[in-house]
């Protein structure tokens, strides 16, 4: 299941996720992980988060800047070096060669060992624009690695030694996230904005409902480790030689 080459740890990671959260449900602990071990991690989120609320009568724009500094403090807590948020409106991501050239970029720039992104091959998925993000982060890689891809750029081809897909379809690797996963809950209780929604946390003042969450992604991480034997982990579907 899991494997000797990815368990290494990588000198830069890039994290892709659709919204703001998204990263942190779907890797965070391994982030954590790597980033308390010295890798070098950065994270994109495709969109503003916009439609992150059940709230009718919400305003937008104050959620939308909510939302971001939520990702940061959250980003601050796994050991993120730098949030890069592209702010594509949420739930209307598409797969247009304007985002595929702005992570493409990104992805020469930063020169990531390893790119984290949703699974666009996912069937159970219902959220749209986890799908799409998923297909445009492999749309990236593909073309940051071929220099006649964005050629106006300038930027020279990069191409990451592997991609590692959160929300697995199909699971091929579990990394060992022993002793991060109170971090990785620690960043989601960043998205404050989410607890209701998200993370069935309907009264801020009751801590029960809070550690409830917290057990909930630590079962969940639990039953991850099982397959490796180990006592908590992240499940992946990675593509070697993207």
């Amino acid at each position: 299941m899991t494997s000797i080459e990815h368990s290494v740890r990588p000198e830069r990671a890039l994290a892709v996720g659709a919204h703001p959260d998204d990263v942190e449900f779907g890797c965070g602990a391994t982030i954590a992980k790597w980033a308390a071990a010295g890798t070098v991690v950065d994270l994109v989120v495709l969109t503003d988060g916009s439609k992150g609320t059940w709230d009718a009568r919400a305003d937008l724009v104050a959620l939308i800047a909510r939302r971001a500094q939520e990702q940061r403090d959250a980003a601050t807590v796994l050991g993120v070096r730098d949030v890069h948020l592209l702010g594509r409106v949420d739930g209307e991501l598409a797969q247009d060669l304007a985002i595929r050239a702005q992570l493409c970029a990104l992805i020469r720039t930063l020169r990531p060992d390893i790119v984290l992104g949703h699974d666009p091959w996912h069937d159970g998925r219902l959220h749209p624009d986890h799908h799409v993000a998923g297909a445009i982060t492999i749309e990236s890689i593909v073309a940051a690695r071929d220099p006649h891809f964005f050629a106006d750029q300038g930027l020279a081809p990069h191409r990451p030694r592997a991609a590692m897909l959160f929300e697995p379809g199909r699971v091929t690797h579990v990394e060992d996230v022993d002793g991060f996963v109170a971090t990785k809950v620690e960043a989601l209780l960043a998205h404050r904005s989410q607890w209701r929604s998200t993370m069935r946390i309907a009264d801020e003042h009751d801590e029960s409902q809070r550690a409830r969450f917290a057990e909930r992604v630590h079962s969940v991480a639990r039953l991850a480790g099982l397959r490796i034997g180990a006592r908590a982990g992240e499940t992946f579907r990675v593509i070697d030689r993207v």
